[in-house]
Parts: C-alpha cells; structure tokens; sequence
C-alpha cells in the first residue's frame, strides 16, 4: 500500500510539473517579442489595460506592484502612448475597490479623469482582458503590468482575437514578490486549462461601453499609421 502511495504521488508531482513547464511555455511563445521596457519603443495603441492589484498588502503596507504598474501607466500616456486606460479589477467586496483605487492613483500622476475607465469585473485576468474587447470594444491593447504577468494577458488576449502588447512595469524585488511570482506559475496552469479545455468565459460581461465618444484626442506626430479605431 505504502509503494502505491509512493507512486501515485509520483505521479502527480511529475503532472504538475509537466503543466507548470508546458504552461509556461505556450504563454511565453505567445508573448515573444510583444513586451517592451522601453516607452519610446513600443507602438500606439489607443487604449492600455491597467491589471488591477491591491493598494496594500494584508500587513497594511504598500503594494509596490500597485505603485509601479500606476507609474508605468502614467508614463506612457505621458509619451503619448495611450489615449485611454481602462483599470480592470476586483470590487465584489464591500471596501476593496481596486479599479477606483487606481483611477484615483493615475488621476493624481496627472491623467484625466475622462481619460480613465473602470472595469470593476475585472475579477480575473481573463475577464479583464475578454471585457476589453466584448465590453470595451477594443482589438487592439497594451496591456500595463509586470512582464511575468502581462505575457499571461498577451496569451489571452491572443487567444479571443485582441493584438495586444505589453508595457512592463517595474519588477519587485524577490522578498516582496517570491510568493506572487510563485503563484503566477500556477495561474499560467489554470488560464491555459480555461482557454484551450474548459472555454471559460467572463463571470459577467454586460452593456457595450463606447471609449471616448466624447473626448477630442489631438493628433501626435509620434502614434503608428496602425492606430486602433477601437
């Protein structure tokens, strides 16, 4: 009985495993060569997808991924970049708001506020990037985040028919983000199950949302001939 255990434990190690790496894997060839670090290299697109995280952690200390995915935002609207930015989260608890959180935060680096969009079902990456096409009306994004965490949205949004790029924000150190690098490991596992196994869409989707009808954007010498129409 004892060796049966043995192997059947085994056996679902070298399972994980085996999905760990083959997960790893589909979402690092989508993404090749559509994450960039440098503002000026990364072409136009008329709407960033800013991924949703806490504004603190548990401990009551600041999310530094929340801080620097904010700044990369601004930055590139700053650059001229972005037009818009849809901040996609969580808000189904009462107090934990992540989409206004960031709105707030971007709004004080200086992007207006008519320029900002809430998404508060942004519940799950995949949500948020499905909804930035179904809901928003977006084929073509940048998506705002760490690099390990955009190339997961590239590889979703490939999948539904989006042209999405990723703007890397600046990394955490290994103390503060071990255990959300840990985690992303298996969130690649699961997004890669829900896209090619269980077709899993959106928890909620909801009325079409129209980006900038009133907004006049002036033209800049520095977007690609290719810009998104939405």
């Amino acid at each position: 009985m004892k060796r049966k255990i043995k192997c059947a434990l085994l056996l679902v190690t070298f399972l994980g495993v085996a999905a760990i790496v083959v997960a790893g894997a589909l979402v690092r060839e989508a993404a090749r060569g559509l994450t960039y670090s440098d503002v000026s290299a990364i072409p136009y697109s008329r709407v960033g997808v800013l991924l949703g995280c806490s504004k603190q952690l548990p401990d009551g200390r600041t999310n530094l991924f929340f801080v620097y995915r904010v700044a990369a935002a601004s930055k590139l609207f700053r650059a001229h970049k972005i037009d818009y930015v849809i901040v996609s989260g969580d808000n189904h608890v009462v107090g934990y708001d992540e989409p206004t959180d960031m709105k707030c935060a971007l709004v004080e680096a200086g992007i207006p506020a008519e320029r900002i969009y809430c998404d508060f079902a942004g519940f799950r990456t995949l949500d948020s990037v499905v909804r930035a096409k179904e809901v928003f009306g977006q084929t073509r994004i940048t998506i705002i985040s760490q690099e390990f965490h955009s190339k997961r949205a590239i590889y979703i949004a490939g999948t539904v028919g989006i042209e999405a790029f990723g703007f890397d924000a600046r990394d955490v150190d290994a103390r503060n983000g071990l255990r959300t690098i840990l985690r992303e490991q298996l969130a690649r596992v699961r997004t890669v199950l829900d896209v090619c196994l269980f077709k899993t869409r959106p928890k909620f989707l909801g009325p079409r949302i129209e980006i900038g009808a009133d907004v006049q954007i002036p033209l800049k010498s520095n977007r690609s001939t290719q810009n998104n129409t939405g």
